[in-house]
């Protein structure tokens, strides 16, 4: 009729047990988090915003323009998005891009400030590789200077949401 206390702790036990190694599964392999250091997404990210990152979806699916990736370059991760894909022409002529000769619309950013850039003659993106920006133009270390081409094997995943601090939550896109 009534079930012993040791029974009853043993099934809250196995449940938590459980629940812990779907906790370790899930970080492992689908997701993870970060916090971002710099303004060079913002305004998308902010400088001290935590980040989680869908580490499994290019697994299955390849990278597609205008997402924001979570990159693993030299010991560093950097948060930047894609802007060309592989065998596409990047090109900036006065402060427009261009994407195989024909001119992007940048919509994810607000700021008019953030647009300003140098120009950047047509350059082929090899195949396997990607082309990624920071949405701060001014502020960012991306394919446009020394962290070049990004190679698919470099990418941690996509992220997601912005997590903290709580104020902020936000689907990052």
């Amino acid at each position: 009729m009534f079930e012993k206390p040791h029974n009853k702790l043993l099934k809250v036990g196995k449940v938590l047990i459980l629940i812990l190694i779907i906790y370790i599964l899930m970080r492992s392999f689908v997701f993870s988090t970060a916090v971002v250091v710099g303004d060079s997404m913002f305004p998308t990210i902010k400088n001290n915003q935590k980040i989680i990152t869908n580490t499994l979806i290019y697994s299955f699916n390849e990278p597609s323009r205008g997402e924001v990736i979570v990159i693993d370059r030299d010991e560093k991760v950097y948060i930047k998005r894609i802007i060309g894909l592989p065998g596409e022409t990047i090109s900036i002529i006065n402060q427009q891009l261009y994407i195989d000769g024909i001119p992007y619309q940048q919509t994810f950013i607000t700021d008019a400030q953030s647009f300003r850039t140098h120009d950047v003659n047509p350059i082929k993106i090899p195949d396997g590789y990607y082309y990624v920006i920071g949405d701060n133009r001014r502020n960012s270390r991306d394919s446009r200077n020394s962290l070049g081409f990004v190679s698919k094997k470099n990418i941690i995943g996509r992220a997601e949401f912005i997590i903290q601090p709580l104020v902020d939550w936000a689907v990052i896109e």
